[in-house]
């Protein structure tokens, strides 16, 4: 029984369930899927089609729902970075009162459920005289808009419903930051006379880096990943010219939907790809791979 006491065995055996979990939960699923996009899958046989699945990828469809995938993923990280660190900035001062509370009210939206959350945003974007925002345009002289049937409106719909959702969590990781800078730097840049701005700008902001590349490529994940917000925006899969569709979602009409698991699988695995190659390229142009002189 001398090996459990094994200096040379302890570190495997810490190391054995995470590599036991992602072999389960990640390594073998991805592979079944490369499998999978190379077949026809029919219930109760399957059959090798070399790269059929990829080819009808080339379709106006997916296109339209790569497109709004990507406009909805840069729409957010316009929002969603510069947003939660300037109110990071801000609630990080210490003459804001009550900065605790403003910090667990913008974290609420995160814990709520985003099912329930699309059906109050879908109330809210009504077509309706009397829906919520529809009555506030309709005060300023305005008439009603169905904001639900336009791909422009449509999109900014989406994009509200993550900046409520999302913009407190971003704005934790912000906080955290700021909060591991040592304050030390701060009173010798006041010393050397730097303003409110250059404080910002030299030393806030550069010392932010790794957080903002960090929320940028969970951004960019999440992103490219969503689905239920637009859903349940809509109330299906099946948003007015298909304005709402996303590549997951296109994977799910055409994977679960319409029973094609192979060509879904195509459909994931190209989101995939296509998710790791932006991050890969967002981390290049950061320095991310650079070597520390």
């Amino acid at each position: 029984m001398s090996f459990l006491y094994s200096k040379k065995l302890a570190p495997y055996v810490f190391v054995f369930p995470f590599l036991l979990s992602f072999a389960l939960f990640f390594a073998y699923p991805v592979f079944t899927t490369v499998v999978m996009s190379f077949q026809e899958v029919l219930p109760g046989q399957t059959k090798f089609i070399n790269l059929d699945n990829y080819e009808k990828l080339w379709n106006p469809t997916f296109f339209k729902a790569l497109r709004n995938s990507s406009i909805y993923t840069a729409l957010t990280l316009c929002v969603l970075i510069p947003l939660p660190m300037l109110m990071a900035v801000f609630l990080n001062s210490k003459v804001i009162f009550a900065r605790n509370l403003f910090r667990s009210v913008l974290f609420i939206p995160a814990l709520t459920s985003v099912v329930v959350a699309g059906i109050i945003f879908r109330l809210i974007f009504g077509g309706q005289e009397g829906a919520l925002l529809n009555s506030f345009i309709s005060y300023a002289g305005y008439d009603p808009i169905k904001w639900l049937n336009g791909a422009n409106t449509g999109m900014f719909a989406l994009v509200v419903l993550a900046t409520w959702r999302w913009l407190g969590v971003n704005l934790l990781y912000f906080l955290a930051g700021l909060q591991n800078i040592p304050q030390e730097i701060y009173e010798a840049a006041e010393i050397d006379g730097a303003t409110a701005w250059d404080k910002l700008t030299r030393i806030t902001l550069p010392m932010l880096k790794p957080i903002v590349i960090y929320v940028m490529t969970i951004s960019i994940y999440g992103g490219y990943s969503m689905f239920v917000e637009s859903y349940m925006l809509w109330g299906s899969n099946k948003s007015p010219g298909d304005i709402g569709l996303t590549i997951v979602g296109y994977l799910y009409r055409n994977g679960l939907e319409q029973n094609n698991l192979g060509f879904g699988s195509a459909i994931g695995i190209t989101l995939l790809v296509l998710t790791f190659v932006i991050i890969m390229i967002q981390l290049k142009l950061f320095g991310m791979f650079r070597k520390e002189e």
